[in-house]
């Protein structure tokens, strides 16, 4: 679905993300790890063509099924994304619109990516049954839901769209830990029931693991190592590695007896 090559993101002459190969298959699941500032979310926006609008430059190949994403017009890239490619973002809250109900901002979404008007209320109410929300929540403000609805609201968009391939920038990182467990469900779920690819990107090795097929470590803006889940989380080959997978937490690591 996705191949990414010699892909580089610039902030003026300064690099901040450089990415030789990047493969997402039909129906994969692919984490991104690494701490703040590692440029994750910088290579999100750059697969999306979304990083030119924070002042980035972008060069090298992104490619959906084949096609060149980087350099293309925007009004090309607009039907491309939400459709094809679907974002859900760290903070969901932030990025609705705040004076447009959910609902209207649902069939909105919709009517932009040309979902046809006889089908909008079908879908909407399949993706909110999907997600398990309430249809009430259509007629609320993004402020009068709480995080974990807000991130389910977007999950449930990403459903709507039909969107063949999913990029979670962070999705559970500002939920508590039952939310987070919904949400990291629900995904799954959207993998398993949709075929989606997804590209997960989390500084929590431990929620990658519960997701992903293979994980890429970022540090610095490059990749430092990447392979299949186990090989990562069990026999990590860079320093970097080791120290994140040093840091996930374990049930009586640290405990004291008695």
């Amino acid at each position: 679905m996705i191949a990414v090559r010699e892909l580089e993101v610039r902030f003026g002459s300064r690099s901040v993300a450089r990415i030789d190969e990047l493969d997402v298959a039909a129906g994969e699941v692919v984490g991104v790890a690494g701490e703040s500032g590692s440029g994750k979310s910088i290579t999100a926006l750059a697969i999306l063509g979304l990083a030119p609008f924070v002042g980035a430059t972008v060069t090298g190949s992104v490619r959906l099924d084949g096609r060149e994403l980087v350099g293309l017009p925007e009004r090309e890239l607009r039907a491309i994304r939400g459709r094809r490619i679907g974002m859900i973002m760290q903070s969901p809250r932030a990025s609705l619109n705040p004076t447009i109900r959910l609902g209207q901002l649902m069939a909105r979404t919709m009517r932009l990516h040309d979902v046809p008007k006889a089908e909008v209320a079908g879908r909407i109410d399949a993706a909110f049954r999907s997600v398990l929300l309430d249809s009430d929540l259509l007629d609320r403000y993004p402020h009068e839901v709480s995080g974990g609805q807000a991130q389910r609201f977007a999950i449930a968009l990403v459903l709507a769209l039909g969107s063949e391939v999913v990029i979670a920038d962070e999705p559970t990182s500002a939920l508590d830990v039952t939310v987070q467990a919904e949400v990291v469900d629900l995904l799954r779920r959207v993998r398993e029931e949709r075929g989606a690819a997804q590209v997960f990107i989390s500084h929590d090795l431990a929620v990658i693991g519960q997701l992903a097929d293979r994980i890429v470590v970022m540090r610095a803006g490059v990749v430092v190592e990447s392979g299949p889940t186990a090989t990562v989380l069990g026999a990590p080959a860079a320093a970097y590695t080791r120290e994140l997978v040093a840091a996930i937490p374990r049930i009586g690591a640290g405990g004291r007896g008695g």
